[in-house]
């Protein structure tokens, strides 16, 4: 049974709105920061895998499937990693792309996220 007395209010104060409010704006700001690193992380998959996949790679040389890679990549306008950045490794018969970066992303002054990526197409 909830008896409250007369006079009592129930909610959130002033204060604490204020705070949840800083709380909040804070952490979509930092969000929305963080979500542009990840979707060019995806794009970079994902047009790995293209190569990998692609039937005309599987027999390519090293500086064939850079070639093939830089293509796609400017069209989705990766900039992260440029094509001599690339690892390939084509002992399974078919071409595993794979790299390793990080992106700085500054938050307020001397405060920043480091992301680390490592993308690949596929088991190694």
């Amino acid at each position: 049974m909830n008896i409250s007395r007369p006079g009592m209010q129930k909610g959130i104060t002033l204060s604490g709105l204020i705070i949840t409010a800083f709380v909040l704006v804070l952490v979509v700001s930092t969000g929305l920061k963080l979500v542009p690193a990840y979707i060019e992380n995806a794009d970079i998959q994902k047009v790995f895998n293209e190569v990998s996949n692609d039937p005309a790679m599987q027999k390519a040389s090293l500086n064939d499937i850079r070639i093939s890679y830089a293509r796609r990549a400017s069209i989705d306008n990766i900039q992260a990693i440029k094509a001599e950045d690339i690892d390939v490794d084509t002992s399974s018969g078919k071409p595993v792309l794979s790299a390793s970066y990080f992106v700085k992303i500054p938050l307020a002054g001397n405060i920043s996220f480091y992301l680390d990526f490592n993308p690949t197409s596929g088991k190694g």
